[in-house]
């Protein structure tokens, strides 16, 4: 680039020719404060989904998984991994299908965490003796153990939403995702 007139500059190509004409980032002055965070954007008015109860609960998931995802980092494990480890711990034995059924996980996403459950050690999986077809699934000793270790990182978030909610909300809360859950 060659400097040009009234703080631009000139690009040029390889072969020498002029392109276009590019505005220099302006100098900050030794001493300026630095430029002030943009606030994100608003929705505009005809977008207002604030009063959508679909985007009030997505709004919610995001932020208590936000949270839980926090928390269980420390252990490298995700909410998913956490509760497929819950699964397997509460059902010894079970099949992947029936994982992939009770928490609403595709088989192909499921494979995959099963598989680095695996690699990490925290489960085993062997052939049904019932069913040749299925693999079932236990904890090992190290799924177990770390499993033990989660549960308080997971009784934490709980408790951050209940107080940020209340008690009371947080009870109601739990009965009215149970009535959409178990119709």
């Amino acid at each position: 680039m060659k400097a040009g007139k009234g703080g631009t500059r000139k690009r040029v190509d390889k072969r020498g020719s002029q392109t276009a004409r590019v505005a220099r980032p302006a100098r900050t002055l030794p001493g300026a404060a630095p430029l002030a965070k943009l606030a994100p954007p608003k929705l505009p008015a005809s977008a207002d989904l604030s009063r959508s109860i679909i985007y009030r609960i997505r709004r919610a998931q995001l932020w208590v998984f936000k949270d839980v995802s926090r928390r269980l980092a420390a252990f490298e494990i995700s909410p998913s991994q956490f509760f497929v480890l819950s699964a397997i711990e509460a059902n010894p034995g079970v099949n992947q299908f029936a994982i992939a059924q009770s928490l609403s996980i595709e088989r192909a996403g499921l494979g995959r965490l099963v598989d680095h459950l695996l690699r990490c050690g925290l489960v085993r999986r062997s052939a049904s003796a019932v069913n040749r077809r299925y693999y079932v699934l236990y904890l090992t000793e190290t799924g177990a153990a770390l499993l033990g270790r989660l549960r308080p990182a997971i009784d934490e978030s709980e408790k951050a939403l209940a107080g940020r909610i209340g008690q009371r909300s947080f009870r109601e809360l739990q009965r009215a995702l149970d009535r959409i859950r178990d119709p």
